[in-house]
């Protein structure tokens, strides 16, 4: 059973930094695409980065230039760099991967969420 496994999350000051990683357990034949996900209270869902297996990475205009998404293939994991991180970047991070289990097609998979919350 394939699982995504997260951490990293926590309590930070305004102008801070945290790095989330989120790693693929379980028997696994391939992995496509791997993002991060946020909700913070009372909001939509919002992506925040998204990267390829060729490590093609796109992100929300809201944390251009303060986040960095990267991943390791070998280690089939994924990270989240969180620089100067603001009180509205407050929400539960989740982890998205598109994961194949046996030669197929690939299936979405969810991590169980890691709180971050930016507070003085």
């Amino acid at each position: 059973q394939a699982q995504l496994v997260e951490s990293g999350g926590g309590l930070v000051q305004p102008g801070g930094s945290l790095r989330l990683s989120c790693s693929v357990s379980g028997s696994i034949f391939s992995i496509g695409a791997m993002a991060w996900y946020r909700q913070a209270p009372g909001k939509q869902s919002e992506r925040v980065a998204q990267i390829t297996p060729v490590r093609s990475t796109s992100y929300a205009d809201s944390v251009k230039g303060r986040f960095t998404i990267s991943r390791d293939n070998a280690k089939s994991t994924m990270y989240l760099q969180m620089n100067s991180l603001k009180v509205e970047d407050t929400a539960v991070y989740y982890c998205n991967a598109q994961l194949a289990v046996r030669p197929g097609p690939l299936y979405n998979y969810w991590g169980q969420g890691t709180q971050v919350t930016v507070s003085s």
